[in-house]
């Protein structure tokens, strides 16, 4: 990349807010979070929408690392989340924040393999959460999107790659049902995931991109299968 590019990219205000401290988004860590514009997806129950549709953001990653640079000593580590933040170049920001002595998380919908690959083999990431939005049949249903099988790549990578990580869905009732949700958790056994499945109950916010409401059906959590351990938020 020629220097133009780098400053080019340096200045880019791609990073939409900052929340400037949270003990929740890195398991054991006390952290920021970088919110990201833009995502390739447009899942009905996202409430990050200001974020998803945003064009631009309010920082640059020049703006980030001064940031970081008030809470060395303070923080643990960086959640990159969005939107989704693997759509950008993140190597040389996260070097810098390395350098800086943070841990990194990425939160991921996982479509952008290759990248997080880099990512990893680097050893840029500490821990990745990814985000395991429907069941194959339907997937474009619930995320706009034909890219499932990047998000399976991903997966697959994850599992064999040794990184921490883990697999997380966001249920909404009347979009996935118990039959839904147990396709997830059989084809998570069958590739040989162990680590902890959490299912994120949807927030109603009125501020998601489908518009959606509360569910109108009652999940029933009995019928889920017992073959990974679940935990929900």
């Amino acid at each position: 990349m020629n220097t133009d590019n780098e400053n080019s990219l340096k200045s880019k205000k791609c990073i939409y807010d900052i929340t400037k401290f949270t003990h929740l988004d890195y398991p054991n860590q006390l952290a920021c979070i970088f919110w990201f514009s833009g995502c390739n997806m447009r899942c009905d129950f996202c409430y990050n929408k200001d974020i998803v549709f945003a064009k631009e953001g309010k920082y640059s990653f020049e703006d980030a690392l001064g940031f970081l640079k008030t809470r060395q000593n303070l923080l643990d580590g960086v959640v990159l989340s969005g939107g989704e933040a693997s759509s950008y170049e993140l190597i040389d920001f996260c070097k810098a924040i390395k350098e800086l002595g943070f841990l990194i998380k990425l939160d991921t919908n996982g479509t952008n393999t290759l990248h997080v690959k880099e990512l990893i083999q680097l050893n840029l990431l500490d821990y990745i959460a990814l985000d395991y939005k429907a069941p194959q049949h339907k997937f474009t249903q619930i995320t706009h999107s034909n890219k499932y099988n990047d998000f399976s790549k991903t997966l697959d990578l994850l599992i064999g790659s040794g990184i921490a990580f883990e697999v997380r869905t966001t249920l909404h009732a009347d979009l996935l049902d118990e039959d839904d949700i147990n396709c997830i958790i059989s084809d998570l056994h069958t590739r040989g995931y162990e680590k902890v499945y959490y299912i994120q109950e949807f927030l109603d916010t009125n501020k998601n991109i489908g518009n959606l409401q509360k569910p109108l059906r009652i999940f029933d959590k009995s019928q889920l299968l017992q073959c990974l351990h679940i935990q929900w938020r």
